[in-house]
């Protein structure tokens, strides 16, 4: 299991809704949704705590 670094959702990689590499380290994503808002602005996930399905 994984962290949705968006949403702060547990996530299985093998049924993960999405993945995206970035600096050498995979994160995997509950929905298509947090992929592309991670995917946008990574940094913005990096290192710390997201509130689950938080809207912006």
């Amino acid at each position: 299991m994984s962290k949705d670094p968006v949403c702060g959702m547990d996530v299985d990689e093998k049924t993960a809704a999405g993945k995206s590499e970035y600096k050498g380290q995979i994160y995997y994503f509950c929905s298509v949704g947090c992929k592309k808002s991670f995917d946008k602005e990574p940094e913005r996930y990096i290192g710390k705590e997201a509130s689950p399905h938080k809207r912006q």
